[in-house]
């Protein structure tokens, strides 16, 4: 069973995810999903909501080490959450099997128009300064985060600004770790898709492409959707991380049968049952598609070995 760890962005919880959880599993069965509140947020709204995103991860990993579930994970996550999803990758590469990253932006691939669209910022301001109520705020941000604008799910949406509200400095703590935080130049070892809408309002698509092309990573563009492109296209959203995963799995089956098969001159034993081949392996954390050799391996076996680390260990 793979887990999937589900992070939302900025002021959300994992409430608002809404139906997008049941899609998922439906899309891709006994996958168990954990969706995590970030500090300030959800069932940690009375919690300080930290300025930098590594600090984020922390709380996370906290989290899941309390409910003992173990790595290594799967994450999906959009928008500050995607931030999160990066950050802990590249702190502790061990622990993250993939990435999905959905309608994000990150310094410095992206500059600040981009990150958070010129048109939204005289209503946000407003919005802020005036204290709107509590229903013409979340209609506000439904109208600025969809294009499917389904008003149905505000009476939800005003439940949990009513039981779990943010506060407003958490609020701008939140967005100061997301304007300070900057990605690694370096790609992820955790093979990444990244999945964004092109009609997002809030965040200029040109954010996600110059991440996946930096990064060399593949991207999905949904043609309609909003900023909340699971809210708007659950279903695309889930049926695109099966049909990745299942490319990525069908590739690592091909390299892995083919270089178990013994050739006439080399040990007939499969590699993973040669004692030689065994001993280099142990002491390497395998990630799929991110094979190494350790140092003291030569010639033949080490080609033999990184290419075996091509596929789960």
């Amino acid at each position: 069973m793979n887990t999937w760890i589900f992070l939302r962005g900025l002021t959300r919880e994992s409430r608002h995810w809404g139906h997008f959880i049941e899609q998922f599993q439906r899309a891709l069965p006994g996958s168990q999903v954990i969706a995590l509140d970030l500090p300030g947020n959800g069932q940690l709204n009375q919690e300080r909501s930290p300025v930098r995103v590594q600090d984020m991860v922390v709380h996370c990993r906290a989290q899941l080490a309390a409910r003992n579930i173990k790595p290594p994970y799967h994450v999906l996550a959009m928008s500050l959450g995607a931030m999160v999803a990066v950050a802990w990758a590249h702190a502790y590469p061990q622990e993250v099997a993939s990435n999905v990253l959905i309608n994000t932006s990150m310094r410095p691939f992206s500059p600040f128009y981009q990150r958070l669209r010129p048109g939204n910022y005289g209503a946000l301001l407003k919005l802020a300064l005036l204290g709107a109520a509590p229903e013409v705020w979340e209609r506000n941000v439904l109208h600025m985060t969809s294009n499917r604008v389904d008003e149905s799910v505000l009476p939800l949406w005003l439940a949990l600004r009513r039981t779990r509200p943010v506060s407003r400095a958490s609020a701008l703590r939140q967005l100061l770790a997301a304007a300070r935080f900057r990605a690694p130049a370096v790609k992820p070892l955790a093979p990444t898709l990244v999945l964004a809408s092109e009609q997002d309002h809030l965040v200029s698509v040109e954010c996600s492409r110059a991440l996946a092309r930096h990064w060399q990573c593949a991207l999905r563009v949904h043609t309609s959707a909003g900023h909340d492109l699971p809210l708007d296209d659950g279903p695309w959203v889930a049926s695109q991380v099966r049909d990745w995963l299942m490319e990525g799995t069908a590739s690592s089956r091909y390299h892995r049968r083919h270089e178990e098969e013994p050739s006439p001159t080399s040990n007939p034993l499969p590699l993973r049952q040669r004692p030689d081949v065994r001993c280099l392996l142990r002491p390497v954390a395998c990630r799929p598609g991110h094979g190494r050799a350790r140092p003291d391996a030569r010639g033949a076996d080490a080609l033999a070995v990184q290419r075996l680390c091509a596929g789960p260990c």
